[in-house]
């Protein structure tokens, strides 16, 4: 019997154009925490901290419980979380640039009152200019759109490659570190959820930054969680910390509540860092030494996770490394984006490059640098972990007395003991394989003569 020719002609057509079957990319939200140290979080076993709903994240994700970031301060820590390169690469490698050279030395408040110092502050945001963030990638190649909320150092949240935002970065007008977007979570989660509606209302791929000013001072909580953590400790500055935790974690179950109120749960990739470690001090709401701005696990080290129901497998990982670096890279080769070689980091959905993987780096720089351009300049320490080895690295031309450190992390988490005269050969090895990851040599330290 003839088929017909109208069947034949759409079988060449089916042929000739076969047909595809479409998936709508998946959301991403990137929550980071400001200023929490690595253990406290009830899934990883603090004694008082109650994290009910990061807890059940955790359950649900790929979670790294050996996280680090590069460097242990907010600003430089922050744009490798959005660019997936380190900041001797991206150059923010402080909070706040050098002042004229006689202001040096000069109370904070004289310099930033100084009109001077002004384009100068507007100039080391530039180096944002020359990156591509993760919301440049989402949009450029998806279509995504972008909401910034919370802490953002690198003027308006539109140099960032976001959509939308919170935060202006005026400069003249308080836009240091966040401004208007510092009131998330603290003032609401409207922003962010209005944003949410609106995506799935035009059925748009969504990117979502969520970065509140929580737990960092000023540590506020509400009076509900202070009186639940009160009688816990003797100290009441460690007290009121412990239910910023909380207070923070309430933040981040209202906004996962909401995916799936709005059913796009499931075609969301979470994913958890911290910016910087904290330990409180005992007597005031200050970090102690060893943690924030610190080379030491109490400021490097975080909890990473990604959560994909249905694509990501849970599993609680105390073994392998993870880092910072490696978030961007792993939402790329997630949503389908070809990952750049010049990365340093690697997909952490990956089985066989996290198995692979036996080392990671970091770098600890000023608060305040002393270079626009030369990271080097600034720089501290340089670290490596390899497997349970940390080598810890003085960069002497700021270091002056400085020691090169060596601690094994499985014995000594809390790296009390200084391995490094035992172990002169694994020093020299480590301290080779630093050398290989990042050589320093700027023309700071060559006016210094080292």
């Amino acid at each position: 019997m003839p088929v017909p020719r109208f069947l034949a002609l759409l079988s060449l057509l089916l042929f000739a154009f076969p047909v595809q079957t479409w998936s709508a990319p998946p959301n991403v939200v990137l929550l980071i925490s400001d200023d929490q140290a690595w253990g406290d979080y009830g899934f990883m076993g603090h004694e008082a901290i109650q994290t009910p709903n990061l807890d059940k994240l955790a359950e649900e994700s790929l979670t790294f419980t050996r996280g680090y970031v590069p460097d242990s301060l907010c600003r430089p820590s922050l744009v490798t979380i959005v660019t997936g390169r380190y900041p001797h690469q991206h150059g923010i490698v402080g909070n706040d640039p050098p002042p004229p050279s006689d202001l040096v030395g000069k109370p904070k408040r004289t310099i930033t009152s100084d009109p001077r110092y002004l384009p100068i502050r507007n100039q080391y945001i530039e180096h944002i200019d020359d990156e591509t963030t993760l919301a440049d990638y989402l949009h450029e190649n998806l279509g995504y759109t972008s909401h910034q909320s919370g802490k953002w150092w690198e003027g308006h949240f539109s140099r960032g490659g976001f959509t939308q935002g919170m935060t202006h970065g005026d400069r003249t007008k308080g836009g240091r570190h966040g401004d208007l977007g510092l009131k998330i979570g603290r003032d609401g989660m409207e922003p962010v959820l209005n944003y949410i509606d609106e995506s799935v209302e035009n059925d748009s791929p969504f990117f979502v930054y969520y970065a509140p000013f929580l737990p960092h001072t000023p540590h506020n909580p509400p009076k509900r969680l202070l009186d639940k953590y009160k009688d816990k400790t003797p100290h009441l500055p460690v007290a009121k910390y412990w239910a910023m935790c909380e207070w923070f974690d309430e933040t981040c179950g209202e906004l996962l509540n909401h995916l799936e109120e709005k059913n796009v749960a499931d075609n969301t990739i979470v994913l958890y860092v911290t910016d910087n470690g904290w330990i409180n001090q005992t007597e005031r709401s200050a970090y102690a030494p060893r943690s924030k701005r610190s080379q030491y696990e109490g400021g490097v080290r975080t909890p990473i996770m990604v959560r994909w129901n249905g694509k990501v497998t849970p599993k609680m990982d105390t073994t392998h490394l993870a880092s910072s670096i490696d978030l961007v890279p792993t939402v790329l080769a997630a949503v389908g984006i070809d990952v750049p070689e010049s990365f340093d980091g690697i997909n952490l959905l990956d089985e066989k490059a996290v198995e692979a993987r036996d080392v990671i780096f970091g770098e600890i720089f000023e608060h305040d640098i002393r270079d626009m351009t030369d990271p080097v300049a600034s720089l501290r320490y340089r670290w490596i972990i390899e497997g349970d080895w940390k080598l810890i690295v003085p960069h002497k031309p700021v270091e002056e007395d400085g020691k090169t450190e060596l601690f094994n992390l499985a014995d000594d988490p809390h790296e009390e003991h200084n391995l490094a005269k035992d172990n002169p050969e694994l020093v020299k090895r480590l301290r080779r394989r630093i050398n290989r990851w990042w050589k320093v040599n700027s023309r700071a330290a060559a006016t210094q003569g080292s």
